[in-house]
């Protein structure tokens, strides 16, 4: 489950590739424009899904699809996926997203997402999310501010998780520095506090990126089905 990410990208690969893999707010995707509206799309996998430092399929594989249509307003709409561990009737993920998004200088993105759990409805809610991002020089940044609110599948309580990234270009080289660090609390942590962190490199070859983040975090989330002890994970995605 993915309660415990919006590609911080990923949050950098799963993280990165996730990220950080997250929904629209979080993936960097190669657009193609015809008038008003703009579809865009990436198809990722990687060795580890990992959800704000819990691994969701079991530190195993994970092919991930991801499709967005955009509107020069900055409004967008989208839909991403992903196979889960292999647990009883839950073993497909499905979010569905929409927001806006602008900015030059400081760049903002505001959106919903919908977590879908195809034959486990009892997992499903809602997120509320608010991103701000800026470059400087090589480097760029961006802050977030995730909310879910009390409802009937989060016991009636809400969650909250604050973060921060950064992706550091490398001068002459093609490859990017990138980390990030949340902290969540509420529903998916019991109540008690819960710190994720993640470190990691991508680079982009003939339309490819590959990526490779150290992930961890100070605990598990209470809705995970299995530990989230440090491990290394691996992307390769595919943007169009």
């Amino acid at each position: 489950m993915r309660k415990s990410i919006l590609k911080l990208a990923a949050m950098s690969v799963a993280m990165s590739a996730m990220a950080m893999s997250a929904p629209a707010f979080a993936q960097d995707e190669e657009e193609a424009s015809e008038g008003p509206f703009s579809i865009s799309g990436s198809i990722t996998g990687v060795s580890d899904y990992r959800f704000r430092g819990v691994s969701l399929s079991d530190k195993d594989f994970a092919f991930q699809p991801t499709i967005t249509v955009s509107h020069e307003s900055g409004f967008y709409v989208g839909a991403w996926a992903s196979n889960l561990a292999e647990n009883p009737g839950e073993d497909i993920e499905v979010d569905l997203y929409a927001g806006f998004s602008g900015g030059e200088e400081l760049t903002y993105d505001i959106g919903a997402t919908y977590y879908l759990y195809p034959g486990v409805s009892s997992f499903n809610y809602v997120e509320l999310t608010g991103k701000l991002g800026s470059t400087i020089g090589p480097a760029t940044v961006g802050v977030q501010l995730s909310y879910v609110p009390s409802q009937d599948n989060t016991g009636n309580s809400d969650n909250w998780y604050y973060a921060t990234n950064a992706t550091l270009a490398i001068p002459n080289t093609p490859i990017n520095l990138t980390g990030s660090i949340g902290i969540e609390d509420g529903a998916f942590t019991a109540g008690d506090e819960k710190v994720d962190w993640s470190l990691g490199a991508n680079t982009t070859i003939k339309g490819f990126t590959l990526g490779v983040a150290y992930v961890d975090s100070n605990r598990r989330s209470i809705f995970a089905l299995n530990d989230a002890k440090a491990g290394v994970v691996f992307s390769l995605s595919f943007g169009f």
